[in-house]
């Protein structure tokens, strides 16, 4: 046989998880919940996939748009997807929960005659199964014939060609049809039944994982030493009892006199918050370790440390630590109790897991206001008339891209509404303003209609949140306390709401700039813990400038996806000499330019001088002009 191109593939449930967020409420008095991939093996793939293994599921998911959730996001998390079928007749499993308290969890399956229950055999592609170093089957999906006969074919491919075999024996009861619907929290009813079904697949097993209660039903006995013994006379595989805040206990070979001499790693103690999903955070961490041939004893480590990101935070998938947030957690560890609480494990969880983008980025900036309304004044038209012109932009901006990835557009939503629908359309990177244009001390436009949270909530999910500043290191201390606080506020916000955040500084117009100027802005907001995604600045006269900024942004922050440069409606031929200088530096990955592209055909068009063609023509060839003016410069530097 050749050699394994995947490290992993989990076999079983999928489902799209509706999390409550009135966290001590009822299920029944919930109001908001948030959407996330779920289902043991789906977790399982997503969070060894974050831990740098090659992961993959075979499931199936419904010919609909939580399917298409799903298989997207698998996709964005590095998961291969090539077995996990989109079945045309049945809806993808959903499960909603809550959290009432720290021993509360209510949860509802809803499962009837659900996609990734109708696992058969004939999804099972022996090529597939083969190209793993091991595959991980689950207990639910032994609960019913069809799944029950897929995964044992997929094991019987595994020994066949001398692949592990890994069983997580995850237990719900009322998927063995052993609870009510109102009982999806239940983890453990005795039944000879369900134990006569799992030690039917321990013997063909590398790898056994349960809690106390899962070894229970697996071993036939509620004496959590004599299940362990059971499960060892019928089979030889490693056996990992997972004990909740005790951390965990492994058995590699003969089960000694007590559970408490078996190997173990280090505990991790948490702030219990939610427990759901910790026990596929905890097996993604193990995995890692155990295929990665760490000794048992990093195995535990890694998976105790994992369990310990889960159980403190709200989700299940979204919330498995990436393997560089993991090393960070075990090298500094956390003054916090509740991890969700510190701010530079959530800022390595946030940089590490958010959705890519294609670099450069080159971003046609039509977010202007005040200016395009006194181009109408000045024309005699409405502002009304703004909006049909930014989606002569967007039209103007496609033909330049040409369905090519990395292009952007910064749209606003007073005069862009529509431009923003128009912009999804063609998959543009698409930046957003929140500033009052002008304001100085920095205000926000959308506090006139409500409060911060509640606008970005109401954005796409990759809409990134742009705030321009005009901020100089010499402005009076009461001003610039006041810029700094708001920039502190957008910045937790944007993170508590799951938005990227672009911060574009502008410090020529209120003060001399020389080469530390910038650096001195970036390094102060740094120290405020001001963690943009992006910044936006302007184009440096002098490379000591850039290298000053590159700095900064490698030692505050080198998650920071990079500086886009500014224009100010310079000539083109400035923004060229600009770019050639700027891409001498590492933290530039493009630009964001507005009115040397828009002002002159907005002028010609409010005014009746051109029609619309004539204005997507004009600004598609201004956008052109300095797409090839930056891909010159990448060649030269």
């Amino acid at each position: 046989m050749p050699d394994p191109v995947l490290d992993l593939i989990t076999i079983g449930r999928s489902s799209v998880d509706l999390y409550g967020q009135q966290i001590g409420g009822r299920l029944e008095d919930m109001g908001t919940f948030v959407k996330a991939v779920g289902g043991c093996p789906a977790n399982i793939a997503i969070g060894t996939a974050r831990l740098g293994l090659k992961s993959a599921l075979v499931s199936r998911v419904g010919n609909e748009q939580m399917g298409r959730f799903i298989l997207e996001q698998l996709a964005r998390e590095g998961v291969v997807t090539g077995g996990v079928a989109i079945d045309p007749k049945r809806l993808t499993a959903l499960v909603i929960l809550g959290v009432r308290d720290e021993t509360t969890f209510p949860l509802i399956f809803y499962r009837t005659d659900c996609a990734d229950a109708a696992l058969a055999p004939e999804d099972i592609n022996p090529d597939f199964i083969a190209s793993a170093r091991a595959i991980v089957v689950t207990g639910t999906h032994f609960a019913a014939p069809s799944p029950a006969e897929a995964q044992k074919k997929a094991i019987r491919i595994a020994r066949e060609n001398g692949r592990k075999v890994v069983f997580d024996i995850d237990y719900r009861p009322n998927l063995w049809g052993l609870a009510g619907h109102a009982d999806g929290e239940s983890r453990y009813i005795r039944s000879d039944r369900v134990t006569q079904h799992l030690q039917a697949i321990l013997p063909d097993c590398d790898l056994i994982v349960g809690t106390e209660e899962e070894l229970h039903i697996a071993g036939g006995s509620e004496n959590t030493l004599e299940a362990i013994r059971t499960i060892r006379s019928l089979s030889a595989a490693t056996i990992v009892c997972k004990r909740g805040p005790m951390g965990c206990v492994v058995f590699p070979d003969a089960i000694p006199e007590s559970l408490d001499e078996g190997i173990r790693g280090p505990g991790f103690p948490v702030e219990v918050y939610n427990v759901l999903g910790a026990g596929d955070a905890f097996l993604s961490g193990f995995l890692r370790g155990w295929l990665g041939g760490e000794p048992l004893e990093t195995a535990c480590a890694w998976a105790n440390a994992c369990g310990a990101f889960a159980v403190s935070r709200l989700l299940c998938s979204p919330e498995n630590p990436t393997f560089p947030e993991l090393q960070f957690f075990l090298k500094n560890g956390s003054p916090h109790r509740a991890l969700r609480r510190d701010e530079a494990i959530n800022h390595i969880h946030w940089a590490t897991t958010r959705r890519a983008v294609a670099l450069p980025m080159l971003a046609f900036a039509i977010d202007h206001r005040v200016q395009l309304e006194e181009m109408a004044d000045a024309a005699g038209v409405p502002h009304s008339r703004i909006a049909r012109f930014k989606t002569l932009a967007v039209t103007a901006a496609a033909r330049v891209a040409d369905g090519r990835p990395g292009f952007g557009m910064l749209l606003d939503g007073s005069y862009g509404r529509e431009a923003l629908f128009r912009a999804r359309d063609h998959g543009f990177w698409v930046a957003r303003p929140l500033e009052k244009p002008g304001s100085r001390p920095l205000a926000l436009e959308c506090e006139e209609a409500g409060a911060l949270g509640t606008e970005l909530a109401e954005w796409p999910v990759d809409h990134i949140a742009k705030v321009l500043c005009f901020y100089h290191p010499e402005d009076p201390e009461p001003l610039r306390a006041a810029q700094e606080a708001m920039l502190l506020r957008v910045a937790r916000t944007c993170r508590q709401v799951g938005r990227e955040m672009l911060v574009e500084i502008i410090a020529s117009r209120h003060g001399p700039v020389g080469p530390d100027t910038v650096a001195a802005i970036l390094e102060r907001l740094y120290a405020l813990g001001i963690r943009p995604d992006w910044w936006k600045l302007e184009p440096q006269a002098d490379p000591a400038a850039w290298a000053a900024i590159d700095a900064v942004i490698a030692r505050e922050d080198p998650w920071c996806r990079g500086v886009l440069l500014l224009g100010l409606e310079a000539p083109e031929a400035a923004l060229a000499a600009s770019f050639r200088l700027g891409r001498c530096a590492k933290s530039v990955q493009g630009f964001a330019v507005g009115r040397t592209i828009f002002a002159q055909p907005a002028r010609d068009w409010l005014s009746g001088a051109i029609d619309d063609e004539g204005a997507i023509m004009a600004m598609a060839a201004g956008f052109a002009r300095l797409v090839t003016a930056w891909e010159e410069a990448e060649e030269q530097a």
